[in-house]
């Protein structure tokens, strides 16, 4: 089976993560350490699935610094195809998170205003459509401006296009395009935010405010709850397995989300992929990069953790 062709649309940019070694406590200076490398929700994804076979290119907005060289690097050495389009008078975008010594989120600041200026005139480069009428399948994230969102729906045709949450705000974005996707993958809080309901509303009630959205296709996480993956009549769970240890939690949801994509365009059925993405998701909170090396050993291991799917309607 020949490698599906994947354009990414969305972040590439420099991810700073500062972990605490010592119990968070607000408002006090905290021991810890800090690291960087390049992440960004569309970039962490499709290096994921290019390393589960696919043929990746990527089309993001950066500026002419340190930082953008990096991710041009970050690129390069994933072998991705670099569609970027660079403004030497800007700076790049960075996602700066702290963590707490459990490897969670307690806070994060995302400097994204390039990608809010700059991403839907950057699509109308004739690459880039050349790009998209050549590929199998979009991943986009909702670092995109709302209007750039539904000018690559519209250029992505009949090409599937399978979308990344980011945060509660940004979600709503994917608002005027969910017809056209072919799976979202949320968090329970962005989940509810794009739905319009409480977070502690059943998730039951969620899906059902999403598909009358128009949304036919969706992945939901939980943290250590059961992920939620349903489509436009069916919907099922699959606890996720506990992880052997606890790296940090950044792009879990990606790796889950880029292998899922890989494992459907190559024809596995909705919750076989779903086990797929959710055994690259708990590599990567083992891992203390973003993205999981993915090996075929360490992925068989973590897919024998994944357990079957439960029909919740």
């Amino acid at each position: 089976m020949a490698s599906p062709k994947i354009v990414a649309v969305g972040g590439a940019h420099i991810d700073r993560r500062g972990q605490m070694t010592d119990a968070f406590v607000p408002g006090a200076s905290i021991p810890g350490t800090m690291r960087e490398e390049v992440g960004g929700g569309a970039f962490n994804a499709l290096r994921t699935a290019v390393r589960r076979g696919a043929l990746g290119a990527m089309m993001s907005v950066r500026g002419g610094d340190s930082t953008g060289d990096a991710v041009a690097e970050a690129m390069a050495q994933a072998g991705i195809a670099d569609l970027s389009a660079i403004f030497l008078d800007r700076a790049t975008p960075s996602y700066t998170a702290l963590l707490d010594r459990d490897g969670d989120v307690v806070a994060a600041l995302a400097d994204m205003q390039l990608y809010e200026a700059a991403f839907p005139k950057q699509l109308r480069r004739a690459k880039v459509r050349e790009a998209l009428a050549e590929a199998d399948a979009v991943l986009c994230d909702a670092n995109i401006p709302a209007a750039g969102l539904e000018r690559l729906a519209a250029l992505s045709a009949d090409r599937p296009v399978f979308a990344i949450a980011i945060s509660p705000a940004k979600v709503k974005r994917m608002s005027g395009i969910l017809p056209a996707l072919a799976c979202l993958f949320m968090n329970r809080r962005e989940a509810a935010a794009l739905a319009g309901t409480a977070q502690d509303d059943p998730v039951e009630t969620i899906v059902g405010r999403l598909r009358a959205l128009g949304l036919a296709r969706g992945v939901i996480t939980q943290g250590d709850r059961p992920v939620v993956g349903f489509d436009a009549f069916h919907m099922f769970s699959v606890t996720p397995p506990t992880p052997r240890r606890i790296a940090d939690v950044t792009g879990a949801g990606d790796a889950l989300a880029g292998t899922m994509t890989v494992a459907l365009l190559d024809g596995a059925s909705y919750d076989a992929a779903l086990r797929e993405g959710m055994a690259a998701s708990m590599l990567a909170v083992e891992c203390p990069s973003s993205t999981p090396a993915l090996s075929q050993v360490d992925f068989a291991e973590a897919l024998a953790l994944v357990p079957a799917p439960v029909k919740v309607q």
